[in-house]
């Protein structure tokens, strides 16, 4: 491959490592400006905004400050019987992304912890060395040192934050089996597999791990190349975000939140986490989670993290739950919301009565179940008639 082809293909895997796309120079503009107007009633003005009840900084134990916020219930719907819920995002995403799930859950009474992971949103960045998953589940472990040292927990990880979720446990299994009551892996994999092939399929895969890392570093250090490759602007964001990181119509706050997210992480922290993802294999780490509420949660669509990515996880842990949300890629969180909190609550719920009760979680038959956000389909059909209701 040329200097020139990898320079081209490098800019191309930095946007899909993301959850965008490969290939400079799409025509943007023939995204309808009309439907994104009509597609805003999908989501009340501020939907996406949040004010936390506390935010802080954890410091890891490298010494990088970790940005954490904390929700806290309302005193009606407070319990303290209930867990606190820890959220983990993914590869150039922040805890930005779960803001519907935090807000639906304190509105539950739960007490939520969410995290910028090292280099992502508002966190520091570290060394080169540091940028794995390993150190990932040490941080996670710091987080909950920090924001949550006793009481039950449920753990909640979204592609990267899935891995960091099994790197914890690979590390402090006591802390699992102890105090975890329930955990969700959202599109992530336990590893064993070419898991940077980010949608270009096993060859073009191969030459992402090979080439990517570099051509970022370069990259990184040429800003406005990448400025001149983004002169379209916000529109060629929103582009290539609607194209990899959705598989349905979302209204263009959650496009522009996605973006922001994605388009705000260095290119040389990218570059710097790519080789883990080659590396992570937790899969020895998954019997952890024996005897633990576990839901595994992936978008048919999804060209990063597909569903077979996630079975080996179904595979390993007895009694997990498999849910597969149609129309949905990688960003379920944003694009099915709604599904989203309604699993999680029920994911607690099992969780918290098999702790009361002593359920052999171990024991329960495996479930796969496909679903359908129809609420959604019929707030989008409306939208599309130009209708002033979602």
């Amino acid at each position: 491959m040329s200097p020139t082809n990898r320079s081209l293909a490098g800019l191309g895997i930095g946007l899909a490592a993301a959850g965008v796309a490969t290939a400079a120079g799409i025509a943007a503009g023939r995204v309808s400006k009309e439907r994104h107007a009509r597609l805003a009633v999908l989501a009340p003005a501020g939907a996406f905004a949040h004010t936390p009840d506390k935010e802080f900084v954890v410091v890891a134990d490298d010494g990088v400050p970790l940005h954490v916020e904390i929700d806290e219930p309302d005193a009606d719907a407070s319990s303290g019987d209930k867990p606190t819920v820890v959220f983990s995002h993914g590869f150039c995403l922040s805890l930005q992304s779960w803001v519907l799930q935090r807000k639906a859950l304190v509105r539950d009474g739960f007490r939520v912890v969410t995290w910028d992971q090292r280099g992502h949103g508002r966190s520091g960045r570290g060394s080169e060395e540091s940028c794995d998953i390993d150190q990932l589940g040490r941080d996670l472990h710091r987080v909950i040192e920090e924001t949550a040292p006793e009481g039950q927990l449920v753990l909640i990880g979204h592609s990267m934050g899935g891995m960091t979720t099994m790197a914890l446990a690979d590390q402090h299994p006591d802390l699992v089996g102890d105090r975890v009551v329930a955990t969700a892996f959202v599109a992530t994999s336990a590893g064993g597999a070419q898991l940077v092939s980010l949608g270009f399929g096993q060859y073009f895969g191969k030459l992402v791990g090979r080439f990517g890392p570099s051509v970022l570093d370069r990259l990184s250090a040429r800003p406005g190349l990448v400025r001149t490759a983004l002169r379209a602007g916000r529109d060629i964001e929103e582009f290539l975000v609607e194209r990899w990181s959705f598989a349905s119509p979302v209204p263009p706050a959650a496009v522009r939140l996605t973006a922001d997210m994605i388009f705000g992480t260095p290119l040389d922290v990218m570059s710097d986490f790519l080789p883990t993802f080659d590396q992570h294999d937790k899969r020895d780490a998954l019997v952890h989670f024996h005897g633990v509420e576990v839901l595994v949660l992936n978008g048919v669509h999804d060209v990063l993290t597909p569903p077979d990515h996630s079975e080996e996880i179904v595979r390993l842990v007895p009694g997990a739950e498999h849910v597969v949300i149609e129309e949905a890629g990688h960003i379920i969180m944003l694009e099915h919301p709604e599904v989203l909190n309604e699993q999680f609550e029920a994911l607690i719920d099992r969780g918290m009565r098999a702790a009361a009760e002593g359920v052999k979680v171990a024991r329960k038959p495996r479930v796969r179940r496909t679903v359908t956000d129809l609420a959604k389909r019929r707030k989008v059909a409306r939208a599309r008639r130009g209708e002033g209701r979602a």
